[in-house]
């Protein structure tokens, strides 16, 4: 029983000599004790000698123990942290253990002791430890390097932040330089347009006073050839080269121009304007309006899209244009072909019949409006002066004048008596893609991609009013036959009514997201159409408020109208085609 007694106390003599500290600080030893039996602790001196004959020196114990019968693992460990956080505040290290870390060979030799003594919940928690103590050695080192990566990442981010702030304040800078070189190029713009109406004022004057002078010169019958000198019979015997011939013919179709022209003079606007037909027409048709359209029939005219239909003002007759370069009059209701365009050189954008309907006016990609005379079918005068491509052409009620809206930002209106531009309309800043007069009178309606609708006055070129509220370029805009309302379509596909007595928008319909490409009331004003880029033809009941889809188009559609009394539908697409409805 001695025996027995005196070995564990000897074993952990040893072991306290090798550690070189006092294990019972620890508490492990109670606990190992209590779960193999009760011992009693003696001083025993080891008589075998050591295998490998070191003499081990004794090393002070400093630590602070804890008096046996009190130990607990829960003041131990407060113990502990106690001493770690003096030794960390004394040291100003983060350093946890503040002696060197025990060699392998000392671990591995008291693994040994450990199990050679039976010790196996020692061991066990001497290796926990061991293994803890790498984890929180490898913690740290994590520690340490997210924390260096986070304070990288805080001082990126403050850079980042100074530069956002350095380039708002170097954007601040440039808004006030922006904002004058705006104001600048409206400036410019006002003053551009100035200088157009200055210029073509000045060509107006300059082409009165040549006018003047040929009159006078004219009435005095002046004989030119008594004031020239009589040349040599040798001059008048040499050839005549190729280049004075070329001289000669140009100046003699020169004075056959300038005597037929000194014939003619500019056309005068009508002030005695003749009240709107349609008023009456519209009276008369009492009935109800039609939605219930069909297919009927399907007539291929055009190798390429088709861009206008227009009905004849008093026979079932249509034209169609093309951007094929043609123009085509098409009888109804069999669709043949009666009669072929051909003269311009670019795509046609839109055509329309003389208020007669013995005249039609085409205008084209070529930058040029041409007129025709549909009794023999040739191009009887054609107007030059635009800078890019004509969008669209319309016809004076009186049928003396031609007005044309261009991709160049302007309109013109052409005189057809004296064959020459009377009126250059400045004013908008964007392409003007469509342009129509108030029937039986001298207002003109345009609309501009710069999203806005323009009304002119023809006899004096001034703007007298504009619409704003489309957020997209306008692509058409039309009057009832009525001429009381206005209705435009964008590139979104936003088709909005306008009262033109009050210039206030009255309804706004989004048939979108595809573009409007064209809008046409019918004869008694109380349906609407519209050719959508979707190849849909939407018809609208200005009544109720209703829509009404047409399916049949393959591809977009470009061009709607209808009949005189309503019961056909007329709609061309991009792939060429007519379509009836019925």
């Amino acid at each position: 029983m001695a025996a027995k007694q005196g070995t564990p106390a000897s074993a952990l003599r040893v072991l306290e000599e090798a550690l070189g500290m006092d294990l019972t600080a620890a508490g492990d030893t109670a606990e190992a004790v209590a779960a193999e039996g009760a011992y009693y602790l003696e001083q025993v001196t080891i008589t075998e000698a050591s295998e490998d004959d070191y003499e081990y020196e004794e090393i002070p114990d400093d630590n602070v123990s804890i008096p046996e019968g009190e130990e607990d693992l829960a003041k131990a460990i407060q113990m502990v942290q106690e001493q770690a956080t003096d030794t960390q505040i004394l040291e100003q290290k983060t350093v946890l253990p503040s002696k060197q870390p025990t060699p392998e060979v000392i671990e591995d030799f008291l693994c040994n002791f450990l199990i050679k003594m039976g010790m196996t919940r020692t061991l066990d928690c001497f290796q926990s430890e061991c293994k803890a103590r790498e984890d929180l050695l490898k913690t740290q080192k994590e520690r340490d390097f997210h924390r260096m990566h986070h304070k990288r990442i805080v001082q990126e981010k403050n850079k980042l932040i100074n530069d956002l702030k350095g380039l708002k304040l170097h954007y601040a800078s440039y808004e006030p330089t922006i904002r004058v070189l705006h104001e600048k190029h409206q400036a410019l713009l006002k003053q551009k347009m100035l200088t157009s109406l200055e210029r073509d004022r000045a060509v107006r004057q300059i082409s009165g006073l040549q006018a003047t002078l040929k009159h006078m010169e004219i009435g005095h019958n002046y004989h030119a050839s008594e004031i020239r000198v009589i040349p040599n019979s040798e001059k008048e015997n040499a050839p005549e080269g190729p280049t004075q011939k070329g001289l000669r013919e140009a100046r003699e179709k020169n004075k056959c121009k300038t005597k037929i022209k000194a014939n003619t003079k500019d056309s005068e606007f009508p002030t005695d304007m003749q009240p709107n037909p349609n008023l009456y027409l519209c009276k008369e048709n009492i009935g109800p309006a039609k939605f219930d359209y069909k297919l009927n029939n399907i007539f291929r005219l055009h190798e390429l899209p088709v861009t206008c239909i227009i009905m004849h003002p008093r026979k079932d007759i249509l034209v169609t244009c093309g951007e094929d370069r043609l123009w085509k009059l098409v009888g109804l209701p069999k669709g043949n072909v009666l009669l072929t365009g051909f003269g311009h050189t670019d795509w046609l954008s839109k055509c329309c019949f003389h208020p007669s309907g013995n005249k039609l006016a085409t205008s084209s990609g070529d930058t040029t409006v041409k007129l025709w005379d549909l009794s023999k079918g040739n191009c009887i005068l054609t107007f030059e002066g635009h800078n890019h491509a004509v969008w669209s052409c319309t016809w004076h009620s009186c049928g003396d004048f031609v007005a044309s809206s261009s991709l160049d930002t302007t309109s013109k209106i052409w005189d057809v008596n004296s064959e020459r531009c009377r009126c250059t309309l400045y004013g908008h800043t964007d392409s003007v893609n469509s342009i129509e007069f108030f029937p039986c009178s001298n207002t003109l309606l345009t609309g501009s991609a710069d999203k806005s609708l323009s009304l002119w006055d023809a006899r004096t070129g001034n703007c007298e009013q504009s619409l704003y509220g489309h957020m997209h370029s306008i692509n058409d805009a039309t009057f009832t036959p009525r001429g009381h309302m206005i209705a435009s379509c964008d590139a979104c596909g936003v088709t909005k009514l306008w009262d033109f007595r009050k210039l206030s928008p009255i309804v706004s319909i989004d048939i979108g997201p595809s573009p409007g490409n064209e809008v046409n009331f019918d004869s008694s004003g109380r349906v609407l159409a519209q050719a959508s880029g979707s190849g849909v033809i939407h018809l609208l009941d200005l009544k109720s408020g209703q829509i009404h889809k047409l399916m049949g188009h393959e591809s977009e559609a470009h061009t709607v109208v209808f009949s005189h009394d309503g019961e056909y539908l007329f709609s061309g697409g991009s792939d060429g085609t007519v379509r009836t409805w019925s």
